[in-house]
């Protein structure tokens, strides 16, 4: 699993280190607003078994990120494929931060390290972002490492209830 640096932050392959943090974002209504209920502990850490697995697999998946200066683990980003069922195809980019790290551009400056990664290491000619029509601070995150909204590819998630959590908005960018 390759690691990547920023200014800031590492991004890094998972430790168990990792697990109470990530289970305690997870279980934090505020994190999950946009995503759905909160996890219980068992579902965290197997998400985190999962994220392994994959990037043993397929060779990118969802780094752990640390801020460099203090070594505290913030959360995740990285790369996964889209979900079986959805009206596209394709590798999808993401992000999620515990509370405290929201605000300081660290999504930004992730996503942008993630971004240079499926472009110029895998080669990926177009990356997409998915998210609830209502996460308006993802969407600003898109906007900020250059993605453009596709309306055309906004759709109802079909794994989800009618509610806030159903309309999803695409964004894409593709390879420089």
């Amino acid at each position: 699993m390759a690691e990547l640096r920023t200014a800031r932050l590492v991004l890094r392959p998972w430790r168990d280190s990792d697990l109470a943090p990530w289970a305690a974002m997870n279980a934090d209504p505020e994190v999950r607003e946009h995503l759905g209920a909160p996890l219980t502990r068992a579902q965290s850490d197997a998400s985190v078994a999962r994220f392994r697995a994959d990037f043993d697999r397929r060779g990118y998946g969802w780094w752990a990120v640390e801020v460099r200066a203090t070594g505290a683990f913030i959360g995740f980003a990285g790369l996964d494929d889209v979900d079986e069922g959805m009206p596209f195809t394709g590798v999808e980019i993401g992000w999620r931060l515990a509370r405290p790290a929201w605000g300081h551009g660290y999504a930004t400056e992730a996503a942008l390290a993630v971004l240079a990664h499926g472009f110029g290491t895998l080669g990926l000619a177009e990356i997409l972002a998915v998210t609830t029509a209502a996460n308006l601070r993802s969407q600003a995150v898109m906007r900020r490492i250059g993605m453009t909204r596709d309306p055309a590819g906004d759709f109802d998630d079909p794994g989800r209830p009618a509610g806030p959590l159903r309309p999803n908005v695409l964004h894409r960018i593709a390879r420089p």
